[in-house]
């Protein structure tokens, strides 16, 4: 963590489950302070109170501003002497941003811009902006505005000094235990002595903890170049074979009842697109897709070309590895979040 010593980062959305991971990995460190940035004064006190239990001594760290990406003035307010951006604020639940799809575009497009304007303004080092598997080959309201985000980070890229400022972008999938995601929804149907519901038992999906969404901003922080989209490569597994891990641990009985694909659901997701493939360079567990940096002026390439591709493919939930059910429950035990849970279940018994 010597790279943030005695530095300032600023956590857009930081209320989420993502900042709440970032505090707990970096408190302890000799990082200089840490910013949550978020709307919801509920959940900025939440977290307050939390810390400062869980982490007395340090909690002195993290300074809280009411704002929201979506107004320039407020995030510019949070900005001054900020060294580091991880900005995590979206609007990410698929099927309300079908319904509400300008609302998707107002946070995660235009309020990408406004941090990145803010950023540049102020002359903070590096952003890190954090996108999702449903920005490849888009097909919903929420992975298209997550596709225009990564146009802009990769657009500011071309137009700012990276040695003023680094912009990069991280791309993945699930974040298991997440809030607003779906095993939480199971565990709370399954104490509620209620079937869990799942939209297609043939649906795959990438996997991943927090600690490893981490370890990605982690990685573009330290390997990334301004411009590039970082990819992890995760595994994947069927949302049936997730279904069966969660109740073999939770309740055996449990009844597991298909409802139907919700608004805007893909059956897979993508992590990298056959036409990254052709510039992206695999870096063992990570992919790194560097942006185009030609200009405008196209004729050149008609007159001298470019037929150099690379040999990789299309990266995506139904060719990556597909885990069992052992293998996911393996996974999942690994996640205080569901040690805690079981914890619960066993004192209730």
């Amino acid at each position: 963590m010597s790279s943030f010593t005695n530095q300032t980062l600023l956590i857009t959305g930081g209320t989420g489950s993502f900042g709440n991971a970032v505090l707990n990995r970096f408190l302890k460190t000799d990082i200089g302070e840490i910013r949550i940035f978020s709307r919801d004064e509920k959940k900025q006190d939440d977290m307050r109170h939390e810390f400062q239990v869980k982490m007395p001594e340090v909690a002195d760290k993290i300074k809280f501003y009411i704002g929201d990406v979506r107004d320039l003035a407020s995030v510019k307010n949070a900005m001054h002497g900020v060294d580091y951006i991880f900005h995590a604020a979206a609007l990410k639940q698929v099927p309300s941003c079908e319904f509400f799809p300008i609302e998707a575009v107002k946070t995660n497009v235009l309020g990408t811009e406004n941090v990145l304007t803010a950023a540049i303004d102020e002359g903070v080092k590096t952003v890190i902006c954090l996108s999702t598997d449903k920005a490849a080959y888009p097909v919903n309201a929420m992975g298209t505005s997550k596709a225009m985000m990564e146009k802009v980070v990769v657009a500011k890229s071309r137009t700012v000094d990276p040695e003023k400022t680094k912009i990069c972008c991280t791309r993945y999938g699930n974040v298991m235990c997440s809030r607003g995601s779906v095993i939480p929804l199971w565990i709370d149907q399954i104490r509620a002595k209620q079937p869990i519901t799942i939209t297609e038992p043939e649906m795959t999906r990438f996997i991943m903890s927090l600690d490893e969404a981490v370890n990605l901003v982690l990685f573009a922080f330290e390997h990334g170049i301004s411009g590039d989209i970082l990819v992890q490569k995760a595994p994947a597994c069927t949302i049936e074979t997730l279904a069966k891990a969660v109740t073999e641990l939770f309740d055996p009985q449990a009844e597991i009842k298909v409802i139907g694909i919700r608004h805007g659901e893909k059956l897979y997701e993508t992590l990298l697109t056959n036409e990254e493939c052709a510039n992206a360079l695999d870096m063992g567990d990570f992919y790194r897709v560097p942006a185009d940096k030609r200009g405008l002026n196209y004729d050149k390439y008609f007159v001298k070309g470019d037929t150099e591709r690379n040999l990789l493919f299309e990266f995506n939930s139904n060719n990556t590895e597909l885990l069992s059910v052992e293998q996911v429950k393996e996974k999942l035990l690994s996640l205080q979040y569901i040690r805690d849970e079981l914890k619960a279940l066993e004192e209730k018994k």
